[in-house]
């Protein structure tokens, strides 16, 4: 597999994608924790984390604004995307597990959206670092919505801004 490629799949109620990022994975690993990695990276082209409140511990959550300051992206100019995770087990370097939702600026879920259950894991390899991140819907209709939502093209662009993060930073 090309390291700037992605492997993508949804198959009943799991989407699974995996990448390999040419970097350390302590760094890769740090960049899914830390605030100031986060700001610098998360959400697609054109999208900005104008609030990313991070407490990243076991029942610590994440609390983030995805803002899309891209004019060319038309409607989306301007949109405000919430979301909240709530984290259940973290391996130092290795893995992170949380409750991924959609919610609202005062961090209430929203409800009409699915909510899944991801599994980040790390693996070093050769200096590079593999990540798999398995997500888990309620059910298929739920990975339908968010297949028709844009869901792969909103992480492949998300992964290549990480990967020319993680690349800059060394």
């Amino acid at each position: 597999m090309m390291t700037n490629s992605m492997m993508f799949k949804a198959e009943g109620q799991e989407i699974i994608a995996e990448r390999i990022f040419n970097a350390p994975r302590e760094l890769v690993f740090r960049a899914f924790t830390e605030a100031e990695h986060l700001k610098k990276w998360w959400g697609p082209r054109g999208w900005e984390l104008t609030v990313c409140n991070i407490d990243f511990r076991p029942g610590g959550i994440w609390h983030y604004c995805m803002k899309c300051m891209d004019e060319n992206q038309g409607d989306f100019y301007g949109f405000e995307s919430w979301a909240k995770a709530l984290f259940s087990e973290i391996v130092d370097g290795e893995k992170i597990v949380y409750t991924d939702y959609f919610s609202d600026a005062e961090g209430n879920t929203a409800d009409n959206m699915p909510s899944s259950e991801i599994t980040l894991t790390f693996i070093e390899q050769d200096g590079k670092t593999k990540v798999v991140n398995r997500a888990v819907y309620p059910s298929a209709d739920a990975v339908k919505t968010v297949i028709e939502m844009g869901m792969q093209q909103g992480f492949t662009e998300t992964w290549d801004r990480l990967a020319e993060y993680v690349e800059s930073v060394q």
